[in-house]
């Protein structure tokens, strides 16, 4: 759920969150729905948009979504984020088809597979684990996927061998520690 661009100016979003960054969307539940709301309003500054804001919105919709209606919530908001920001839709750069379907899968069955007692925990167990995980795919894939004209356009099914949820629900686990430390308001460093 990526929104990369090739050029070597990238924005945040095509950054991994730098260790200690705030994250404030995650300081509570409060802050959280005003992120979504921004975002599905058009209003969220491009600046935002990073991976682990990415991560956050699959995993919001995952929580009480099913996975297809989870990618089309994302597709859908992702195009108009880029649309509002005016970051271009092209075969080099804006939303990218195979990487909105890969993380909302990934974070989709992350999410089913928990016993979330929230929407908001569940999203930051999601940031906690994937947030700065962006290179994850290439355990799936042997090329450069987020470079890919094709996979940019369309869904190219993972080439390598599909790993189970298992490896981030471990990840998770040992992350646990994280989260129960993370302040209940105010940002949440990831």
């Amino acid at each position: 759920m990526e929104t990369h661009s090739t050029a070597s100016a990238n924005s945040d979003s095509s950054k991994p969150a730098a260790s200690g960054e705030t994250f404030a969307l995650l300081g509570g539940e409060s802050e959280l729905q005003r992120f979504v709301d921004a975002w599905k309003a058009g209003r969220l500054p491009r600046a935002e948009w990073t991976h682990a804001a990415h991560v956050a919105m699959a995993a919001y919709f995952a929580f009480d979504h099913a996975a297809d209606a989870t990618f089309a919530i994302m597709k859908a908001g992702i195009l108009q984020h880029n649309t509002s920001v005016g970051t271009p839709n092209t075969e080099d750069n804006g939303y990218h088809e195979t990487l909105t379907r890969f993380w909302a899968g990934e974070i989709g069955a992350f999410i089913r597979s928990g016993r979330f007692p929230s929407r908001w925990e569940a999203v930051r167990a999601a940031v906690a684990v994937f947030g700065g995980d962006r290179d994850r795919v290439r355990l799936f894939y042997s090329f450069d996927v987020v470079r890919d004209r094709r996979a940019r356009r369309e869904w190219v099914a993972p080439d390598r061998e599909r790993h189970n949820c298992g490896d981030a629900r471990s990840a998770f686990e040992k992350q646990q520690r994280v989260c129960r430390a993370a302040p209940a308001s105010g940002s949440f460093p990831i």
